[in-house]
Formats: structure tokens, C-alpha cells, sequence
């Protein structure tokens, strides 16, 4: 052995983990894509969230190199991932949903730049979508931003516009959140935060997540050379009446956890005002079955801060994060003055 050779740090140890319920369709068609990553210094974890398919027989027979984790029953996602990484010692877990199909260079461009600045915390790929391999992705596209009334959206994708991939987003950009369908996050900041919150069990969680990194001073990326594609909707599909419930409980939990107390007494009430809207919007228009979810998301919103909160991960100080933060209101610039794309919204960042 060489002088120089004796003295390359090895690569950091990648765990993809995959969190899977009743998934076995998913699993036969995309995981082939993730044993074939070529990064050397990997291990492939399939969590299992008490699946009644043929799941774990399946991963038995064909792929006895995949490590398995078996939770007790579906945890959801929150849970199922705290309950599994909390079973795994690694430098760097991948959050990685199982309809999502990975190129085979996905993984260096990701490690090579965490492993420039200790404060790069966490950090995805660009996601495209796998039918539509053109158009970027719902979950993420090129990075999460959020409105300052907490409306998530992103580089890519402003509620469901979903703009087609002309490279427009390729530049390495901190952002506010990470697509939990393909998230990388050094594992000892995982655990310092104490995971996701288990409370939301499935939808907005890694944004509640990455809102917490920000808050303690670390970044989160998005590194475009790295690409994937989500099929999306593989547990929940848009529209479903638990999503709709999720996304409107979650997102309120969200904010009154991670506002500063002035900030959001000015603007959760304005977001239950613009909420209702969308509720009775709905009603009127004959979706009846959007109405109630919205309507049971606002009470068991308050039912969480009367009785639940301790329930949560809260973080250690508040205080306003501005990166990835837009200060106007895509509400208004999406429905109203019908801009559709982000660099229209928010400019070329």
C-alpha cells in the first residue's frame, strides 16, 4: 500500500432505508435500481410496517443481501422510520420511499457535498416524476420552500403545477425542507433532534423536521446532480380523504410548534380563516368529503393543543428562519395572479 493510499479517508457508511407496508409491487420494480447504486460504502434496510402481503417472503427469497427490520404493526411514516433508525448505527441514513427508482450516480453527488460543511444536515436529490420523466415531481421537485403563512411548495412545483425539468433548477441551493420520499440526513443529527414527530404519523413530517434543523443552525440542500423518480401517491393518493385530513392537521401543528409565539398568534388564525375557505369552496363545488377533512383537521388541531402537545417534538429555541422562507403569499400569487412557476413567484434561486 502506497503512502497515499494508506491515507484516504474512507467513504462515509450510506444506510437506505426503505419503509414499506403491503409494498411488494413497489419493491420488485425499484429495487433492483437501488442494489445497482454504485456507491460503494452502502447498506440496504427494508423497515416493514407489518405488511399482510407477500412482502417479507418476497425479500427473503430474492434479495437475502437487503437487511429487514420488522415493526410490531404499521407505525405510520413517522413512526416507522423512528422505530427502525433508531435499530440502524450509521453516518448517513436515506429516507427512501419504495415507488421511487434511483440512477445509479445518485448517491456521491449528495455525500461529496454534506461532507464539505458539518452544518449540511440533510439534503435530497432532484425528483422527477416516473411516468413523466420531463416534469418534476409533487413531493419535492428541486427543493422545498414554504410561504410565511407555511404553504409548502418548491423549486419545480407550486401546489399541483408541476413544471417540466429544463434544468431551470440545477444549481446546488439551500432550500427550507427535503423531500422525505428521498431524504439523506446525517444519522447523529437525526438522533440529536429526536427523529420525526410521531404525532403527524404520515405528511409534512420531514418538513417539521427540517424547520427543527433550521431552527438549531444547521442547513438543508438540494443537490440536483443527483436525480430520481417518485412515482407518488403509493400509500395515500392525492385527494384521499386521510391525506386531505393529514396535510391540513399537520401543517397547523407545524406552525404553532415552530413559530415564534407574535408570529403565530398573528397567523394561524388567518391560516384557520383561509382554510375554511377552502373548505367551504369545496362543499359548494360538491366535495363534501373535503369539507369534513378540513373540518375534523381544524378540531383535532385544537384537541392537540389543549390535550396532546406533550405528544410532540418541540424545539429547543424559536426564532424566524429566512432561507427558504417566501415572504409574500403563493396563495395569492398562484390563484389570484396566476403565476404558476416558482422562478415567476419567487425568481431564479
Amino acid at each position: 500500500m502506497s503512502t497515499a493510499e494508506k491515507y484516504i479517508a474512507p467513504l462515509p457508511q450510506v444506510a437506505i432505508v426503505i419503509l414499506n407496508w403491503n409494498g411488494r409491487k413497489y419493491l420488485q420494480q425499484f429495487l433492483p435500481s437501488v442494489l445497482s447504486s454504485s456507491y460503494a460504502n452502502k447498506r440496504v434496510v427494508v423497515a416493514d410496517n407489518a405488511s399482510t402481503d407477500d412482502s417479507i417472503s418476497f425479500l427473503k427469497e430474492n434479495y437475502p443481501q437487503v437487511e429487514l427490520i420488522l415493526n410490531n404493526n404499521n407505525q405510520g411514516f413517522a413512526k416507522g422510520y423512528n422505530t427502525a433508525l433508531k435499530q440502524i448505527e450509521t453516518d448517513y441514513f436515506v429516507l427512501l420511499n419504495s415507488d421511487v427508482e434511483v440512477t445509479p450516480f445518485w448517491i456521491e453527488p449528495v455525500i461529496e457535498l454534506m461532507e464539505t460543511d458539518w452544518r449540511i444536515a440533510c439534503c435530497q436529490p432532484k425528483v422527477l416524476a416516473y411516468r413523466h420523466k420531463n416534469l418534476y415531481e409533487y413531493a419535492g421537485a428541486a427543493g422545498g420552500w414554504i410561504d410565511h403563512l407555511g404553504y409548502p411548495f418548491a423549486r419545480g412545483r407550486v401546489f399541483e403545477h408541476c413544471e417540466e425539468d429544463m434544468k431551470q433548477y440545477d444549481s446546488v441551493a439551500e432550500c427550507f425542507w427535503a423531500t422525505g420520499a428521498a431524504m439523506f440526513v446525517k444519522a447523529s443529527v437525526y438522533k440529536e433532534l429526536g427523529g420525526l414527530d410521531e404525532y403527524f404519523f404520515a405528511h409534512q413530517e420531514e418538513i417539521d423536521f427540517c424547520w427543527r434543523l433550521h431552527l438549531q443552525d444547521y442547513k438543508v440542500m438540494v443537490q440536483p446532480a443527483s436525480v430520481v423518480y417518485h412515482v407518488g401517491g403509493g400509500t395515500l393518493p392525492q385527494g384521499n380523504k386521510r391525506k386531505t385530513f393529514l396535510n391540513f392537521r399537520n401543517n397547523l401543528i407545524m406552525l404553532y410548534k415552530n413559530l415564534p409565539l407574535g408570529a403565530a398568534i398573528k397567523k394561524i388564525p388567518f391560516r384557520l380563516l383561509l382554510d375554511g375557505v377552502a373548505a367551504w369552496k369545496s362543499l359548494l363545488t360538491g366535495d363534501a368529503t373535503t369539507f369534513i377533512a378540513i373540518l375534523k383537521a381544524h378540531i383535532h388541531f385544537l384537541y392537540w393543543i389543549v390535550f396532546e402537545q406533550k405528544k410532540s417534538i418541540f424545539p429547543s429555541s424559536k426564532k424566524e428562519v429566512a432561507v427558504g422562507v417566501y415572504k409574500g403569499s403563493i396563495v395569492w400569487d398562484y390563484f389570484i395572479k396566476k403565476l404558476k412557476t416558482f422562478s415567476e413567484i419567487v425568481g431564479n434561486k
